[in-house]
C-alpha cells in the first residue's frame, strides 16, 4: 500500500504532463484508437464512481453552515462559465462543432481535481468539496437546460437525451459510490489511495480517444482551440474571484470559488460531445482537461506562497 501511495502521489503531481503525453501519443498513432468512442461515457462513469467513494455525508454540511458563501459559489459556477463560453464562442466566430464543444465545457459542473487545487491554494476546502458535490448533483437538470439555451442551434438533441446521459454517467455512479462508502466504510478506506490513479488513467484515456478521433481537425484548428480554452479558463478564474470579492467573502472562500468556477468537469463535456455530437465537439473538453490542471497548479503555487 505504501508503494501505491507513492505512485499515486507521483501521478497526482505530474497529472498535467501525463495527459499531455497521452494526447501526443494519440496524435502520433490515431488509428490505434479506432472504435473506442463508445468507451468514453463508461470511463467517465468509473471516474465519477470513484469521486462518490471519496464523499461523506458531512461534506454536505457546509451548505447549512455557510449558505451564503455556498449559494454565491454555485450561482457563479452556473452563470459565469456558461456566459463566458457563449461570449467567447461567438466573439471568436467558432465553427458550430467547436462552439458547441466550448459551451458543453462551460455548462459542466465543477472539476473533480478542484478540491485538491483549493487545498494546495490554502483556500476553503470544505466550501470547494460542497460546491463540487452539489454542482455535480445539480448537473442533470442545469447542464442540459443551459446547453440547450446557449447551444441549441448546434446540438441535434433534446433536454431528455442530455438529462438521461448525465444521470447515467454522473449522478448514478456518484450516488452509488457515496452509498458504498456509507455501507462499507472500512473497506473503502483501504482503496482510497488507488482512486487518483484510476482518475488520471480515465482522463488520459478520454483525452487519447477524443484526440485520436479528431486528429485531422486538431491539426488545422489546434491553436484556435487552445486560445479559446486558455481564455475561457483564465477569465473564469478571474471572474470567480471577483464575484466572491465583490460579495465580501473572506480570502479562503474567494480562492475556493475562483478555482471551482474556473475548473470544469471536462470529462462530462467530452462524454456528451462524443455521444450526442461528434469528435470535433469534444476537442475543447480534451484540451481543457490538460490546461485547467496546469493553470490551477500554477495558481495554487502562487497563492500558497502568499
Amino acid at each position: 500500500m505504501h508503494a501505491v501511495k507513492t505512485v499515486s502521489a507521483f501521478v497526482g503531481r505530474w497529472f498535467a504532463l501525463i495527459v499531455v503525453l497521452a494526447g501526443a501519443a494519440a496524435m502520433a498513432f490515431p488509428s490505434s484508437f479506432d472504435g473506442w468512442g463508445p468507451a468514453v461515457p463508461w470511463l467517465l462513469a468509473v471516474i465519477m464512481f470513484g469521486m462518490g467513494m471519496t464523499l461523506r455525508g458531512s461534506d454536505f454540511a457546509y451548505v447549512a453552515k455557510r449558505p451564503v458563501a455556498f449559494a454565491i459559489g454555485v450561482g457563479a459556477q452556473f452563470v459565469v462559465m456558461p456566459a463566458l463560453g457563449w461570449a467567447i464562442a461567438n466573439g471568436l466566430q467558432l465553427s458550430p462543432d467547436l462552439a458547441a464543444g466550448v459551451i458543453l465545457v462551460a455548462c459542466a459542473p465543477g472539476g473533480t481535481a478542484s478540491n485538491v487545487i483549493v487545498y494546495l491554494s490554502k483556500g476553503d476546502t470544505a466550501l470547494s468539496v460542497a460546491m463540487t458535490s452539489v454542482s455535480t448533483l445539480l448537473a442533470p437538470l442545469l447542464t442540459p437546460a443551459l446547453v440547450l439555451l446557449l447551444a441549441g442551434e448546434y446540438l441535434p438533441v433534446g433536454f431528455g437525451d442530455l438529462f438521461v446521459s448525465i444521470i447515467k454517467v454522473v449522478l448514478a455512479p456518484v450516488l452509488l459510490g457515496l452509498l458504498l462508502r456509507r455501507l462499507a466504510a472500512r473497506a473503502i478506506e483501504n482503496v482510497l489511495p488507488v482512486l487518483p490513479l484510476v482518475s488520471v488513467a480515465g482522463i488520459a484515456l478520454v483525452v487519447m480517444i477524443v484526440v485520436a478521433a479528431s486528429a485531422p481537425t486538431l491539426a488545422t484548428v489546434g491553436v484556435l482551440v487552445l486560445v479559446t480554452v486558455v481564455l475561457h479558463n483564465l477569465l473564469g478564474l478571474s471572474l470567480g474571484y471577483a464575484v466572491a470579492r465583490a460579495c465580501r467573502l473572506p480570502e479562503p472562500a474567494r480562492r475556493a470559488i475562483s478555482i471551482e468556477v474556473g475548473m470544469q468537469n471536462s470529462g462530462l463535456a467530452a462524454s456528451l460531445a462524443t455521444t450526442h455530437f461528434n469528435p470535433a465537439a469534444a476537442l475543447p473538453a480534451a484540451i481543457f482537461s490538460v490546461w485547467h490542471n496546469v493553470s490551477g497548479s500554477l495558481l495554487a503555487s502562487y497563492w500558497a506562497r502568499k
